[in-house]
């Protein structure tokens, strides 16, 4: 049964001491959102606190004409009413409203207006009215779809800052406190229409379902609840077998990769997952990658290191220039000019090597430059006889795919490439007996090491 009492106790649960924290409400007008906005407003007047904060979004699509704007004007009226600030987003032509997938347009531009409120205004959490009945509507969607345990434990009732305080809530129970509170609502008779799969489970499959037992949706409560203490209990159990299995977890993580291919599908598919490789074929291709493969997921790159899996955040990651130019021009009224890299580059973990490389500026175009490797590069590198591949070179050297992406390749502007930093320099380009006019390009072992 919903009473103050039940909801503030259900708010405590989410949030601890929640009359110390700043919150946005979405509220639509209908009655679930109307009833959260009533109760976070009577739950102020409890506590006799005017500092307690919370704030109220809307968006008009601008979808069902007058209705829309009815839509607007309860929930602007209810905020004037109650002093509540309203922040109000009213769609226009340039929202490019598309012909179809109309549900996900609207949940991408609601979500996207709800955090730039949340940001602005400095609110810790957004707080939306879904309750018990699009718990199960989301249930059923996620076992049509084969749905691991995750999707069929259904919407999280705290997450990523969203706090869904009616979650365990029934509609009927929302209903009926609105009547006996005299909350003012609207209804959205588009709900009716079966246009929409959550509109069609909504209105004919959960209306069959409750008519084969009085107590169905109690039953579904308690089962959502066994689902969740059960998501939690494998998320735990697979955490602890993923730090089992990480070899080094500072700056990336690396995890060994013969441990996790022991383990079993559904082992590797939710550690993988976390690192946004959730494509149940792409799995076997990481395990089956040869060394120095790479794959990339929205937020990671994973590299494959021999029986490593090396994990790189790339938010983490620092952007990188395309190329720097090194030295623009060279004066020949001079004999000699000294380059220090330690103010261009920085390290490379694993390469502690310090170098310094003598060229004959007379054979060098300029201005020379720093980038990286591309498809195609060679050289001509010191103590070989010919040339060689800058890939293989990298083989040869038994360098990491980490590595490699750090080294940068020593060039003059016709693209010939005078070393490969801080491995080894191009034989053409050194200087010797004869050389004249002379540029050192150098890298210290102190400094290396600094």
């Amino acid at each position: 049964m919903l009473n103050k009492s039940a909801f503030i106790s259900q708010l405590k649960n989410l949030v601890h001491e929640p009359e110390n924290h700043t919150y946005l409400l979405a509220v639509s007008g209908g009655a679930d959102s109307m009833v959260l906005a009533s109760l976070f407003r009577d739950f102020r007047q409890e506590i006799q606190d005017a500092g307690f904060q919370f704030q109220v979004a809307h968006i008009n699509y601008k979808l069902r004409g007058n209705d829309s704007d009815l839509d607007q004007k309860t929930v602007q009226d209810f905020c004037e009413k109650n002093h509540i600030k309203f922040h109000l987003y009213e769609v226009s032509e340039k929202d490019r409203k598309p012909e179809n997938s109309i549900q996900l347009w609207a949940r991408e531009l609601r979500y996207r207006f709800f955090n730039e409120i949340r940001k602005k205004e400095k609110l810790e959490f957004l707080v939306t009215a879904h309750h018990l009945n699009d718990q199960l509507e989301t249930f059923i969607i996620n076992l049509s779809k084969a749905a691991g345990i995750n999707g069929l434990s259904g919407i999280p009732s705290n997450d990523n800052k969203i706090l869904r305080p009616l979650l365990n809530v029934s509609k009927k129970e929302i209903y009926q406190f609105a009547e006996q509170n005299t909350i003012e609502f609207r209804e959205d008779l588009s709900n009716k229409k079966n246009d929409y799969l959550r509109n069609k489970i909504r209105n004919e499959i959960v209306p069959m379902l409750m008519e084969t037992n009085d107590h169905f949706l109690e039953n579904f409560r308690k089962s959502s609840l066994y689902l969740n203490q059960t998501k939690e209990f494998v998320q735990q159990q697979i955490q602890e077998i993923e730090n089992r299995l990480t070899v080094f977890n500072q700056n990336y993580k690396i995890l060994s990769k013969g441990k996790l291919d022991s383990e079993s599908d559904f082992v590797k598919f939710e550690i993988l997952k976390k690192y946004g490789f959730n494509q149940e074929e792409e799995i076997p291709k990481i395990f089956k990658a040869g060394n120095n493969s790479s794959f990339f997921s929205k937020e990671y790159q994973l590299i494959v290191n021999r029986d490593e899996l090396i994990f790189i955040d790339k938010s983490g990651k620092k952007e990188t220039p395309e190329e720097i130019v090194l030295i623009e021009h060279f004066d020949f009224s001079e004999n000699q000019m000294s380059i220090n890299l330690v103010d261009d580059i920085e390290n490379i973990s694993g390469i502690n090597k310090g170098f310094e490389w003598d060229f004959d500026a007379e054979k060098l175009q300029f201005p020379l430059l720093l980038r990286k490797k591309q498809d195609g590069d060679e050289f001509y590198p010191t103590a070989f006889s010919g040339k060689k591949k800058v890939s293989k070179f990298f083989r040869d050297e038994k360098l990491s795919a980490l590595i490699r992406e750090k080294i940068w390749l020593l060039c003059d502007s016709g693209n010939h490439i005078l070393g490969v930093i801080p491995l080894r320099q191009d034989r053409r380009y050194q200087a010797d007996s004869t050389t004249q006019k002379k540029i050192t390009v150098k890298w210290t072992e102190k400094q290396l090491i600094r």
